[in-house]
C-alpha cells in the first residue's frame, strides 16, 4: 500500500470523535481551526460549542459587536484570534454576500487566515488538494523523512509543503489532511511517541536510525520580555472603574483594572494615591500577586483594592460600573482570575 492508503486506514480505525469530525460547513471548519490554533482539544471543544451556539453561523458572527465576540472567546486567550476572525466574517458578509468563499486563494486572503488555516478549509470543506501543515504534521514528515533542518524557518516549512503536495491524495484531501494532523498528535506525539504501535514503524527514519527524540529539529530566537503590572482595584459605593486597551499590545480592546505600569517590581502604592490626591477609607491593600506568562513577555502583576471616598477623576477610555455588571465586560485570564477572587476579598476588606 502506498503512505496515503495506511495512513486512511489507520485513521479510519483510530480517529478520535470530534464534534467537528465529518463538518463540512466552511465556517464551523474555520472556527474548530482557529480555536485548536492555541488551545488544546479537550479544552476546546466546550469553546467550540459555546461560540457556535452564541455565532451559528458567519453572517451571525459578522452582526455581532465585537465586545460580543470577545466576551465569547474570553478564556480561550491570544484574542487577536478573535478579532481577527469578526473582520473576516464581516468581510464574508460585505463582499462574498455572505457565502464561504470556496477557493482558496480567496479563503488566504482572509483576515487572520494563513497558509495553514486556508489548507485545512479547503480541503476539508471544499475537498481541493491543499496540504495542510501544522506542527503536528511538521513533526511527523520530520521525523518519517528524516529532515533535521530548523522547522522554525520558512524555508523548512515550504520544503515540508512541497513533500505532502506528493503524498495527499486529490480526491481525498480533506481526510489526507485529518488523518495526518490526527497522527501527529495522538501517534507522533512529541514527547514519547507510540512507535512500537505505529503503521509507518518500518518505514520511518526516525524510527529505524533511533532519532525520534531528535527530531524534529526546532530553533526560535525570541527575546522574552518582563512587563511589571499593577492594577488599581477602586471601590466606591459597589461601583468601580475599568478601562478599556486601545494601543497596539496585548489584549487589545479588552477591559481591565486602571493599571500602572512600571519598569520594574517596585511600586510604592501609598506615594501614588498621594501624589494623585486619592483619598482612601481603609488603607489600600495588596490582594493578589501574580505572574502570567505570554508568548514573548512575562507580566508580573499586583492587584491593589482601594476602598476610596469618591470614584478618581476618568481618564478617556475608563468608565464607573457597578461590581455587578463586571462579568458583561471581556476582560483578560488575568483580570477574570482577580475577580473570581472578588468573594474572598469582601470578607476582610471593607468595602464602601
Amino acid at each position: 500500500m502506498t503512505f496515503a492508503h495506511i495512513l486512511l486506514q489507520w485513521f479510519e480505525e483510530n480517529k478520535r470523535k470530534l464534534p467537528w469530525r465529518n463538518e463540512t460547513d466552511p465556517y464551523k471548519i474555520w472556527v474548530s481551526e482557529v480555536i485548536l490554533q492555541q488551545t488544546r482539544v479537550v479544552q476546546g471543544i466546550d469553546y467550540y460549542h459555546n461560540f457556535i451556539a452564541h455565532f451559528p453561523n458567519v453572517n451571525a458572527l459578522a452582526a455581532a459587536p465585537e465586545s460580543e465576540v470577545l466576551k465569547v472567546w474570553q478564556g480561550l486567550g491570544y484574542y487577536s484570534r478573535a478579532r481577527n476572525m469578526h473582520v473576516a466574517a464581516q468581510t464574508i458578509a460585505n463582499e462574498h454576500l455572505g457565502i464561504f468563499p470556496h477557493h482558496y486563494d480567496e479563503i488566504r486572503k482572509l483576515k487572520g487566515i494563513g497558509d495553514y488555516t486556508a489548507a485545512a478549509i479547503a480541503s476539508i470543506a471544499f475537498n481541493l488538494p491543499y496540504p495542510a501543515i501544522d506542527g503536528n504534521v511538521l513533526r511527523f514528515i520530520s521525523r518519517y523523512f528524516g529532515i533535521f533542518d530548523n522547522i522554525a524557518l520558512n524555508k523548512t516549512r515550504k520544503f515540508i509543503v512541497e513533500k505532502c503536495r506528493t503524498l495527499i491524495l486529490p480526491d481525498e484531501a480533506g481526510t489526507f489532511n485529518q488523518a495526518m494532523m490526527e497522527m501527529g498528535a495522538t501517534q507522533c506525539t512529541p514527547q514519547h511517541p507510540h512507535c512500537e504501535n505505529c503503521p509507518f514503524q518500518s518505514s520511518c527514519f526516525a524510527s529505524i536510525h533511533q532519532q525520534v527524540e531528535n527530531l524534529p529539529f526546532k530553533q526560535h530566537n525570541i527575546t522574552i520580555k518582563n512587563r511589571y503590572f499593577n492594577y488599581l482595584f477602586f471601590i466606591h459605593q459597589q461601583k468601580t472603574v475599568i478601562q478599556q486597551r486601545t494601543a497596539n499590545d496585548i489584549w487589545n480592546n479588552l477591559y481591565e483594572l486602571p493599571l500602572v505600569e512600571t519598569p520594574t517590581a517596585e511600586f510604592d502604592i501609598h506615594s501614588f494615591i498621594q501624589q494623585q490626591n486619592i483619598v482612601c477609607e481603609d488603607d489600600p491593600k495588596m490582594a493578589w500577586e501574580t505572574k502570567h506568562i505570554l508568548t514573548h513577555r512575562n507580566i508580573f502583576a499586583k492587584f491593589f483594592v482601594l476602598p476610596v471616598t469618591k470614584i478618581p477623576k476618568l481618564t478617556q477610555n475608563q468608565i464607573v460600573i457597578d461590581l455587578k455588571d463586571f462579568k458583561k465586560f471581556p476582560v483578560a485570564k488575568i483580570t477574570e482570575r482577580f475577580m473570581m477572587r472578588l468573594g474572598e476579598l469582601k470578607s476582610n476588606i471593607t468595602i464602601i
